[in-house]
């Protein structure tokens, strides 16, 4: 029986403050040797375009920065330095194939190193995880 811990993390808005969320949440479990990943799905799709810089929602859009410059002052790392980090700590980033097709995107548009997914492959992966979370 393998005793590796797994966490399985869906994604399914671009938002900043969810595109922060669960990037701190899948390092912070990288490097605490757990085995993670991410499956990124309909506008969570976004986020792993190339030049992605997520923003709040709604009026909250305006304080993006204020927050950026918040979580600079205490260490915490940008949305693109957090992806970085992610695929240093080996965490599994997954773009939905199924919504890839519907949002015509094409790999070549994502950031390095993501691997195309359907969600029945994802499932598979939650089902053997002992942590499922939903960000959305």
């Amino acid at each position: 029986m393998d005793d590796t811990k797994k966490l399985a993390i869906v994604v399914s808005e671009g938002t900043f403050d969810k595109a922060m969320m669960s990037m701190m949440l899948a390092n912070t479990a990288a490097s605490m040797g757990t085995e993670v990943h991410v499956f990124f799905t309909f506008f969570g799709l976004s986020l792993l375009k190339k030049g992605a810089n997520p923003k709040l929602a709604g009026l909250y859009r305006l304080f993006t920065g204020t927050f950026r410059k918040r979580m600079a002052k205490v260490g915490v790392e940008d949305f693109s330095k957090q992806m970085d980090l992610a695929r240093e700590l080996g965490v599994n980033l997954y773009a939905c194939g199924t919504t890839m097709s519907l949002m015509n995107i094409k790999k070549e548009d994502m950031v390095d190193g993501i691997k195309v997914l359907g969600a029945a492959g994802f499932l598979d992966i939650a089902a053997d995880s002992k942590v499922q979370l939903f960000i959305g």
